[in-house]
């Protein structure tokens, strides 16, 4: 499960094994000669750094403001009743707070209610809550298609499609309903906060609240300040991610914010090698060979092909596309298999992947008559170093350009959001483990025979000049 990247397990097994063959006094060498040559290791300093640090800085409370009151949730209201706003609903709900659910009928709302009473009645059948508990749980979700049952929210959030000027309409129509100084949240993985807030009549008390899935197992919320965003609605976002019981990291806007603007990068890298060539199993078994849990071609089934070509189609109308940099190679790709081939992903009959109804699945045979080919060769270290690498510069990007506001939430965000890989301590302390002067030097190689997307940020030659690390 490891993959060989976590040296933790394997000593913790050698130790055990060679400990139950001596004496006590024995024993004890081998754990404590075990137990230090395991602190030394660098994946050990990356994760002291960023769980014990980073985290103790974020849990802390070191992106609240310091001089407003908490600000504590009493009625919340959740716009949308689908996988996200269901899973909103029901992590509120464990945390006391009054919740009301609407969608357009009612029959949707109630369908979306009913996510959470399953997920009680797990948690009843394994013994973690009493029935009694559980109905009380449930009994603080009201589920409705009535805009007055929003009336008196102290937070909105609205966890729509992505589409702006659905988003829009929903501000303009539903944000009168909020308490006085009530805040509105956006749940948006990629849209920027200050345009979407183009449609509130208090843009101040507007912000991100963007939640990873699925909601009831994913820890981390990403919050996002819009141009307007108030300190004061910075505090009742925090104080909610806290209250809910998941670690806040809060950034400034962009398309994508830092999450998803990062991940995509992955994505992006992994469709590249595809094109270049390279065999798509090799591709997302490299990928999860780094540490990332899925590969990005499987990512990208997953997710949807054909929502990503959504996406990209309400970013051409706001005039955002390839804010990133170029996604012209993905975006081919992705139009081949959507409009000529009708692979739109997993959950629209198949994508890079086909799926048998006994739960097999293998590469759609056509993926490799469009793209592999067998005289390809790349070297398999560049494949890791090219899936990791993108992930890390535009991690730097982020920060480089204040998107990020902390080294912490960079780690964190990356770590709890996206998946990086927990033993480079984050994206942005892989870096500092790998030496500053050494990633440049082979950000340069790359660049050099890959294309100028790894090219190194003008931060970390900065920070060379001065001697620093990123901290």
């Amino acid at each position: 499960k490891t993959r060989g990247l976590l040296p933790a397990p394997v000593k913790i097994l050698d130790v055990a094994v060679s400990a139950m063959r001596v004496d006590f006094d024995t024993a004890m060498r081998i754990e404590s000669r075990g137990l230090t040559e395991l602190a030394l290791t660098p994946v050990a300093k990356n994760m002291i750094n960023t769980f014990f640090f980073n985290l103790n800085q974020i849990n802390g409370g070191a992106s609240r403001p310091k001089d407003i009151a908490p600000q504590k949730t009493e009625k919340l209201g959740v716009l949308g009743a689908g996988m996200m706003g269901q899973g909103i609903a029901y992590v509120s709900a464990m945390a006391g707070i009054e919740v009301v659910l609407k969608d357009i009928s009612l029959e949707g709302a109630e369908k979306g209610k009913a996510y959470s009473e399953t997920l009680l009645n797990k948690r009843v059948e394994r013994g973690r809550m009493s029935a009694e508990q559980a109905q009380q749980i449930l009994a603080l979700i009201k589920p409705t298609a009535e805009n007055s049952d929003l009336d008196g929210c102290d937070l909105i959030i609205e966890a729509v499609f992505e589409n702006m000027a659905l988003k829009h309409e929903i501000t303009k129509e539903l944000e009168p309903h909020l308490a006085e100084g009530g805040v509105w949240g956006s749940n948006t993985s990629t849209l920027p906060i200050t345009q979407l807030a183009e449609a509130s009549a208090n843009a101040e008390n507007f912000i991100g609240i963007h939640f990873f899935s699925p909601v009831d197992k994913m820890p981390l919320v990403e919050i996002i300040m819009g141009e307007k965003t108030s300190d004061l609605a910075l505090a009742k976002a925090f104080d909610y991610t806290k209250q809910i019981r998941k670690t806040p990291i809060v950034v400034n806007d962009s398309l994508g914010f830092f999450t998803s603007r990062t991940f995509g990068t992955y994505l992006d890298e992994g469709v590249h090698l595809l094109t270049e060539g390279v065999h798509p199993i090799q591709i997302d078994n490299l990928g999860k060979a780094i540490g990332m849990p899925v590969g990005p071609l499987n990512v990208y089934d997953e997710v949807s092909l054909e929502l990503s070509r959504k996406a990209w189609a309400t970013w051409k109308d706001m005039g955002v596309l390839d804010n990133w940099g170029d996604g012209s190679v993905t975006r081919g790709v992705i139009d081949t298999m959507v409009g000529e081939y009708g692979r739109g992903g997993r959950h629209h009959g198949g994508g890079f992947y086909e799926y048998g109804e006994n739960g097999s699945k293998a590469i759609w045979p056509g993926l490799l008559e469009l793209y592999y080919k067998p005289d390809t060769q790349v070297v398999e270290q560049d494949i890791k170093d090219r899936l990791l690498f993108r992930q890390v510069i535009e991690a730097l990007k982020c920060l480089e350009t204040n998107v990020l506001r902390t080294v912490a939430d960079g780690n964190i965000g990356s770590i709890m959001g996206i998946g990086a890989p927990a033993w480079t301590g984050g994206l942005i302390q892989f870096v500092n483990t790998y030496g500053l002067e050494r990633f440049s030097a082979r950000c340069a190689e790359l660049a050099n025979q890959y294309g100028e997307r790894f090219a190194a940020p003008a931060i970390v030659a900065e920070k060379i000049a001065a001697g620093e690390v990123f901290g």
